[in-house]
């Protein structure tokens, strides 16, 4: 029996914010950046992109956001592989939401980047913690 394992390729981070009450800037309906990253995929075919980060936001109960991770730096819906809607679920205190995401249809490539992106109504503030990481492997 032959039994094939997965083949770690790369890992990178990006720390937008390490605590709560960093950045505190409210949230406006375009996307803004709030972590990206690098992952060194080596040219394989069909690298297996898993991608993780946690964002803190404070706001009124029921405010709603939208964390959104895009395949390379710009913004652009034809992009985005990833697309979470949160709803803030207690007035004033920091919460923290966290994301996992997959894509398994990356294309072959040396450097395969991504970037996450929130948006939401402007009574949401994003308090931190704010971070983004990926792993890339192969099987």
């Amino acid at each position: 029996e032959v039994l094939l394992l997965g083949v770690f390729l790369d890992m990178r981070t990006s720390m937008n914010s390490g605590s709560v009450g960093s950045p505190n800037t409210s949230l406006s309906l375009s996307p803004e950046v709030f972590g990206s990253i690098g992952l060194q995929t080596l040219g394989v075919a069909n690298p297996i992109i898993t991608l993780n980060g946690t964002v803190g936001v404070t706001g009124e109960q029921g405010d709603t956001f939208v964390v959104e991770l895009v395949r390379g730096t710009v913004y652009d819906p034809f992009f985005v592989i990833y697309r979470a809607e949160g709803t803030v679920g207690q007035t004033g205190g920091a919460e923290f939401h966290s994301f996992t995401a997959q894509d398994l249809a990356a294309p072959p490539a040396l450097e395969s980047v991504y970037t996450s992106f929130i948006s939401g109504v402007s009574t949401v503030a994003r308090t931190g913690p704010e971070m983004f990481y990926g792993i890339a492997a192969t099987n």
